[in-house]
């Protein structure tokens, strides 16, 4: 099969952080060559009528080299999505020139995450200097016609700092800032879902209760991010709900597209992007199994991940994993992703 269009992502560098959200994971930091994102994209190329390549899933514009990759990877690819808004913090304050080719890119808004307090942002980035770095990031991102976008992770252990960043938005004037450019500066809340780093914290995940502890500045900004009057849409549903609903559906789950995207890890594993890259989402190998293999055990669902999803009833997997009585907040497609990563858990154990 060739697929329409094919999304390839190789981690390169990796990442100067170890947040304790982090969906794709913590594994160590490569140092791959120009000639490794060269091949990744060769070995792809015929399987696609379409391919779009990345040095990095995990940090952007993590090593000095990022503008010549940004150059290489425009001409391995056959349409390129413009920058994200996902940039590197680390990068933005050692590198006054980062900011001007961001800029040059046409970028208007950048992402920046918060977990609270000075404190808890370094303990959940797991850097210290973390948050010093984030206020000075979002400094020269506004000085140089940039707005933030502030994202807010929360769970019980800091939903009660979100005071703090509630007064820290208004002292240091962001809006105005924002507004004097042509800006708009944007800020939202919200839990992340329950795989990676982020599901080692599903004891502590927000319940209904804690919504209420949303300043009203924050839950404005929130609700006008996702275009919505009710959190509800954003923080999902009670799982004792979703196990209620989930425990009467004998539906499978095909994780299977014509327009797929893999994460290459720096040792050529590769994985769906569909949650971390685990051992029971790995594809394969692309340098000892070949592009043809890892395309095959993707269609066929091959992959422990995926040939449970696609064979295993959702109403038998959330009665083994999931708890009737737990009112931990989930989007319900998360929510199913989580189910089935706990069900893995066991199958390998």
């Amino acid at each position: 099969m060739k697929f329409n269009k094919l999304t390839v992502a190789l981690d390169m560098y990796g990442c100067p952080n170890r947040c304790k959200h982090c969906w794709v994971g913590h594994t160590p930091n490569g140092n791959l060559a120009e000639n490794d994102l060269i091949y990744v994209a060769q070995a792809f190329r015929p399987h696609a009528d379409k391919m779009e390549i990345f040095d990095w899933y995990r940090e952007p514009d993590y090593k000095d080299n990022y503008s010549r990759l940004w150059q290489l990877r425009t001409e391995l690819s056959d349409f390129v999505t413009p920058h994200f808004e996902l940039v590197s913090v680390f990068r933005l304050v050692r590198d006054d020139n980062y900011v001007k080719w961001l800029a040059a890119l046409g970028m208007k808004c950048a992402q920046i995450t918060l977990f609270g307090g000075e404190a808890t942002t370094d303990h959940y980035t797991g850097r210290r200097g973390a948050y010093k770095e984030i206020l000075r990031a979002m400094d020269i991102l506004i000085e140089n016609g940039m707005s933030p976008r502030v994202q807010i992770f929360v769970n019980k252990s800091n939903i009660d700092e979100l005071p703090q960043i509630e007064k820290l938005i208004e002292q240091n004037n962001y809006v105005d800032r924002c507004k004097s450019f042509g800006g708009k500066f944007s800020c939202f809340v919200h839990q992340g879902s329950c795989d990676g780093e982020n599901e080692k914290l599903y004891d502590i995940r927000v319940t209904p209760d804690d919504l209420e502890k949303i300043p009203a500045l924050l839950k404005n900004f929130t609700l006008e991010y996702f275009n919505t009057d009710d959190l509800s849409v954003i923080f999902g549903r009670a799982e004792s709900e979703l196990y209620d609903e989930l425990i009467c559906d004998t539906s499978i789950n095909d994780f299977t597209s014509g327009e797929p995207a893999f994460y290459v890890n720096n040792g050529f594993d590769v994985y769906p992007n569909i949650s971390t890259p685990t051992p029971y989402w790995r594809l394969g190998n692309l340098k000892t199994d070949g592009a043809n293999t890892v395309i095959s055990n993707y269609l066929q669902n091959n992959s422990i991940a995926q040939k449970v999803g696609a064979t295993t009833p959702i109403n038998e997997i959330v009665k083994k994993i999931g708890d009737a009585k737990s009112m931990r907040l989930f989007d319900k497609d998360d929510y199913i992703i989580y189910l089935i990563n706990g069900y893995c858990k066991r199958i390998i154990q």
